[in-house]
């Protein structure tokens, strides 16, 4: 092969060049007998380690190696490399370690948290007293046993009876459909115009926001309780009245919420592409803005439902909701207070009751809103 003649920027500094090879040579090694691959060679297969290609060779064979200290290292070295876990020799010849690497369960595999497990159970069984009463009770919540007035718990009455013979056990399971029926009423109340009212604040923003807004700040300044019986008072005592006053009362914590989800959904990308590429403003808020809006909102929900019974349950106590001889959970604890001395269990048995759900309901609403996080 000819010399390459240089290019014309060396021409000036080519004396610089005087005893360099003018042609490089083949790819290679550096040194003469490295200039070409490394052909395979057979490998010492021990019991401790192996000489599979691809693996690498057995912990003993470069113990020596592996052992030379520097001279700012330890001394007893190599008692810490001793005490390092085992490792075994796999059928393939490559060394594993022994050592268990702890593996995390994927969320979907997880077991739910007791609390929220029982507050389900709750929640789950009152459900069904309140769909199948029947099956749950065998006497009847209505009618009373002459001669067992204010008797106590015992086998045949589980808690007990009021002061007309009849079963409290009963008519505590009879009235879960009273106070369950007006929670939800109250709940779908609030949640249906609230979230109407903050989507549409949200969305259109300006002049009608700020109404809207003035409008809630005013329901949320008078107290629940007043609110309440000033709507009962229009409307009339009973227990479906009742419970459309209780879903007045919360229609300004939905609205307040769901205008903050909106707002913040709003501003996405997504929707703002949506806008952008034709779609309609009612097509946008029901298809983009509002299913990203209400996980919030359904945490609210189940929120209101404990608060809704307890509302309702003071309704009743007062004497404004479902009348005698209605079995309520109000309504039952307002019955047994003028026996509480005597039989506590007339008051205290729909008490605990009411609060059983009403932290059941609260658990599960904090579950519901940590899934957003």
């Amino acid at each position: 092969m000819g010399a390459v003649a240089p290019c014309v920027p060396q021409r000036a500094a080519g004396h610089a060049d005087h005893g360099r090879r003018t042609v490089r040579g083949t790819a290679g090694r550096r040194r003469g007998h490295r200039d070409g691959l490394r052909p395979r060679r057979s490998r010492r297969h021990d019991a401790a380690g192996g000489g599979e290609p691809g693996c690498r060779g057995a912990a003993g064979d470069r113990r020596a190696v592996r052992l030379r200290l520097r001279g700012d290292q330890p001394a007893d070295r190599p008692a810490d490399a001793a005490a390092r876990p085992a490792a075994r020799v796999a059928p393939g010849g490559c060394v594993v370690s022994e050592t268990a690497i702890p593996l995390r369960a994927p969320r979907s595999l997880r077991l739910p948290p007791a609390g929220l497990v029982l507050a389900w159970a709750v929640i789950g069984l009152v459900l069904a007293w309140a769909i199948a009463p029947g099956l749950f009770a065998w006497q009847s919540p209505l009618q009373g046993v002459s001669g067992s007035q204010l008797a106590e718990p015992s086998a045949a009455h589980w808690l007990g009876t009021d002061g007309l013979g009849r079963d409290m056990y009963a008519r505590v399971v009879y009235g879960a459909r009273e106070s369950l029926l007006g929670a939800c009423l109250a709940v779908t109340v609030g949640l249906s115009f609230g979230t109407l009212l903050g989507l549409v604040a949200g969305a259109r923003g300006g002049l009608v926001d700020a109404a809207m807004m003035r409008l809630v700040d005013t329901l949320l300044a008078i107290p629940s309780l007043l609110l309440s019986l000033s709507v009962i008072i229009l409307l009339g005592f009973g227990s479906i009245n009742a419970a459309f006053a209780v879903g007045c009362v919360s229609i300004a914590h939905f609205a307040r919420l769901s205008r903050t989800e909106v707002l913040r959904v709003r501003r996405a990308e997504y929707v703002e592409a949506a806008f952008g590429s034709g779609g309609r403003f009612g097509a946008v808020l029901w298809r983009h803005v509002l299913p990203n809006a209400m996980t919030s909102v359904l945490a609210l929900a189940a929120l209101q439902f404990g608060s809704a019974i307890l509302a309702l349950a003071t309704l009743g106590f007062l004497g404004y909701g479902a009348p005698p001889p209605t079995p309520e959970w109000g309504l039952l604890i307002a019955e047994g207070r003028d026996f509480l001395a005597s039989a506590w269990w007339l008051t205290c048995a729909p008490g605990v009751v009411v609060v059983l759900v009403v932290l059941s309901a609260e658990r599960i609403s904090r579950s519901i809103g940590a899934r957003r996080t």
